[in-house]
């Protein structure tokens, strides 16, 4: 296991399917869902365009859509009615796209979605974030930008979506952010309703809000963990807290739990080769002003850049990602494990 001082990512699965980063990771109908990512760090390797699903109960991993058709990385993705999995823009080896593609796991196939009539899309969307606000509408954080050209801020995108209809349409907000790529998003509760978080993607540790609802205007189920959240709080009452977020990360993986939110991992913006991290953070909303917690790692095996984490049925599972030389996919799913 990769232990750090108090807390331990414990593998339960091995298998070749799962090795890959910069994919997606979603919890639908009791299994995670793997869509696309990359198998190599080679840059002119395109991306994977499958879909398998992991079963948490069985341990075992299968294919359920082959690679054909849309193939994406560094994308991100979005859970609707339990049923259709929502990808959003990425990466799909030679352009980035802002592009709406669904997989319908019910039949068990994709679905072309049409744009709306009103639609305002990017000119290209990769290393952002989509967080669920609704069953009908997506908040979308990023640098939009081809190739060539890439802004220097980041755009924030109501993103409507209609499964009755098999349309979307992007509306641009007027507020914007920092520039960032690779960042993380939190939808976490505060006194007046719901509010987006962001950080990481850039050269500093600055957070900032990218979105403000109030109570009655997010329809998201929490997942019920209370074990975790009880580990989580046991965790962060034997440490002190900072006001500061994570500096120069990207490409952590970030979930919320409860009254935290639970980072892992990245790389440094910095000049050195080693910059892929291994350590945990917790982000605690219970104080205000909320503290970020650091917990370290002295296992290098277990460093992470471009992986995911989900959580289900009361654990947080890591899947996939390159490995400490930032190259080398993993085929490892592990669970997190604090005594």
């Amino acid at each position: 296991m990769a232990t750090g001082s108090s807390w331990a990512w414990k593998p339960i699965a091995r298998d070749a399917l799962l090795a890959r980063a910069y994919h997606s990771c979603d919890v639908v109908r009791g299994k995670l869902l793997l869509f696309g990512g990359l198998k190599s760090g080679e840059p002119k390797e395109p991306p994977l365009g499958d879909m398998v699903a992991f079963d948490p109960s069985l341990l075992t991993a299968e294919t359920v859509g082959p690679n054909g058709g849309d193939r994406r990385s560094h994308h991100d993705t979005a859970v609707l009615a339990d049923r259709w999995l929502c990808v959003v823009g990425g990466w799909d080896g030679a352009h980035r796209v802002s592009a709406v593609c669904c997989w319908d796991t019910e039949r068990g196939q994709w679905e072309r979605w049409a744009e709306g009539p009103s639609n305002d899309p990017p000119m290209g969307l990769s290393s952002h974030s989509c967080t669920k606000v609704s069953e009908h509408e997506l908040r979308v954080v990023g640098r939009e930008g081809g190739l060539r050209t890439q802004r220097r801020f980041a755009s924030i995108y109501t993103l409507r979506v209609n499964p009755a209809t098999k349309t979307y349409w992007y509306k641009e907000e007027e507020s914007r952010t920092a520039s960032r790529a690779g960042h993380s998003a939190m939808l976490l509760r505060d006194a007046g309703g719901y509010q987006l978080v962001v950080f990481g993607g850039r050269d500093s540790s600055d957070c900032e809000v990218a979105g403000r609802w109030g109570k009655g205007k997010i329809h998201v189920e929490s997942i019920h963990a209370p074990k975790l959240t009880e580990q989580l709080s046991r965790l962060v009452g034997s440490e002190n807290g900072s006001r500061q977020a994570p500096k120069g990360l990207r490409h952590q993986s970030c979930t919320v739990v409860g009254p935290f939110a639970v980072a892992f991992g990245g790389e440094t913006l910095t000049k050195g080769r080693d910059t892929v991290c291994n350590d945990l953070y917790v982000y605690d909303t219970r104080c205000s002003p909320p503290s970020w917690f650091r917990f370290p790692c002295s296992d290098r095996g277990q460093k992470r850049v471009g992986h995911r984490t989900c959580l289900w049925n009361d654990k947080l599972y890591l899947v996939g990602g390159f490995g400490p030389d930032g190259k080398t996919p993993c085929p490892e799913i592990c669970v997190l494990e604090i005594p």
